[in-house]
């Protein structure tokens, strides 16, 4: 007899914990094979296909395309050919999360749903929606993943839930929680099997607020506590949810605002020469290189002598931590907002191998298969808001980072050269920098040499 696994979204690293589905890559009834990849779900990072660790037939799907699940959360459940063997059936550590071993002999319950609930090709049931660690769990063939029977009775309270995940119905109950600093350990949840639901957490906040009006006033007033949890009434016009990469970006730059205290200054360089000789390099034959890599270039070789931008701030141990080697990040717009891909050892790179690992990185990044490793660990970015069409900007650091080099567009301009008027290329360069690792002397003295290596490339010869 076949038995029925469940498969549940595996973590995804990096700390994620929720992804959203974009495209379902199997139908219900399909035979798929250990390891192939049957969603695909873009996290915080980066869109990423889920590939399954079990082989044989989908029975079920949990959530339509655009739903956001929980890590945890069922995806689907598969029917698997021998009971007896599950080790062959199950791939080995192919993502954060999946596991090796054999599925438990016992078998686990299965919460049951809401009356009148039953698996679908879409959304799970709310009974079914926790963020438990991503396990498979055995479920017999001739019982459907999720049954139709009314719900069990709640169980008694506890003063405190022990370590281990919490049964929440969904990440906005969390999150709720989580912003009126109320533990979710100390609550009993009046869902199936103990699961905790918005009117818990609501209930349990409209009780804290009553203690803490109670010394107050002898005078009970019901209108404090509802206010806690009453909304403003919603604006008209169209609401666009902060969330897969567009709500990572907002979440980082705010918290960038919020911890990093930032100057910028700026220069204007004549980038005449500079433009000559990338004309120069490119007309001796061999791959072409892009301004873009030239500016990496001169970026190290500027990190090089003053080390103190390539650095982070360890807020607890209150310690600069100097970096030694430089991971340039590079911001790229794309149709799913603004990613900054990271140049791994960009340091150790010459102008071609910056071209071509540009090139690789700024196309995954437009077809939306960048990996999360290809958009962590940067410790220095290069912001060129030049193709956009405008001379300069404030950028934002990009945290934990300490410094950003921003560049504007490179436009003919009125400039004194050789003690003549003239015609030159100009660029205005800037630099926004975390000023507890430096003070205005050293990026003051950074950008300066930027801009001379712009004016007179033959300076990074002294480097090379």
């Amino acid at each position: 007899m076949a038995q029925v696994l469940e498969f549940r979204l595996p973590d995804l690293g990096e700390g994620l914990t929720e992804a959203e589905i974009v495209r379902w890559l199997v139908q219900v009834g399909d035979v798929v094979a250990v390891d192939q990849p049957v969603v695909e779900v873009e996290t915080a990072k980066a869109m990423v296909e889920v590939p399954c660790p079990y082989g044989g037939v989908v029975t079920a799907r949990y959530g339509e395309e655009g739903t956001e699940l929980p890590v945890g959360a069922p995806l689907l459940t598969v029917a698997v050919g021998a009971p007896a063997e599950p080790a062959a059936e199950s791939s080995g550590n192919v993502l954060v999360g999946y596991g090796t071993s054999a599925a438990p002999a016992r078998r686990r319950r299965v919460r049951p749903p809401r009356p009148g609930a039953r698996p679908t090709d879409g959304e799970p049931s709310e009974g079914r929606r926790t963020a438990e660690p991503a396990t498979a769990r055995q479920v017999p063939a001739a019982q459907p993943p999720v049954s139709a029977s009314p719900p069990r009775t709640r169980r008694p309270a506890v003063p405190e839930r022990p370590d281990g995940p919490v049964p929440v119905i969904s990440p906005l109950v969390r999150r709720l929680a989580r912003q009126n600093g109320l533990d979710l350990r100390r609550l009993t949840g009046s869902g199936p099997d103990g699961l905790i639901l918005r009117a818990d957490v609501e209930g349990a906040l409209r009780t804290t607020a009553a203690h803490e009006e109670a010394p107050k006033t002898t005078v009970t007033a019901p209108a404090p506590q509802t206010a806690l949890l009453e909304r403003p009434e919603p604006r008209a016009g169209t609401r666009i949810p902060l969330k897969g990469v567009r709500g990572a970006v907002a979440d980082k730059l705010s918290r960038s605002r919020r911890e990093i205290p930032d100057a910028t200054c700026w220069v204007d360089a004549d980038a005449t020469e500079l433009m000559r000789a990338r004309a120069a390099m490119n007309a001796a034959g061999g791959p072409k290189i892009s301004l873009l890599a030239l500016l990496a270039r001169i970026c190290t070789a500027a990190l090089a002598r003053f080390p103190e931008l390539n650095a982070t701030v360890d807020t607890e141990a209150r310690e600069i931590v100097r970096l030694d080697q430089v991971h340039l990040g590079f911001a790229a717009q794309t149709e799913r907002g603004l990613v900054v891909p990271v140049v791994r050892d960009a340091h150790s790179r010459d102008a071609e191998s910056l071209t071509a690992e540009f090139a690789r990185l700024t196309e995954a990044a437009r077809a939306g298969t960048l990996t999360p490793a290809d958009l962590t660990g940067g410790t220095f970015t290069l912001n060129n808001y030049g193709v956009f069409g405008v001379d300069g900007s404030t950028p934002i650091i990009n945290h934990p980072e300490a410094a950003m080099l921003g560049v504007g567009r490179v436009v003919p301009k009125p400039w004194v050269h050789d003690g003549e008027l003239a015609v030159r290329q100009v660029v205005q360069l800037s630099l926004t920098f975390d000023h507890r690792v430096c003070d205005g002397g050293t990026a003051g003295g950074f950008l300066r040499y930027v801009a001379d290596c712009v004016e007179q490339p033959a300076v990074l010869l002294r480097t090379l």
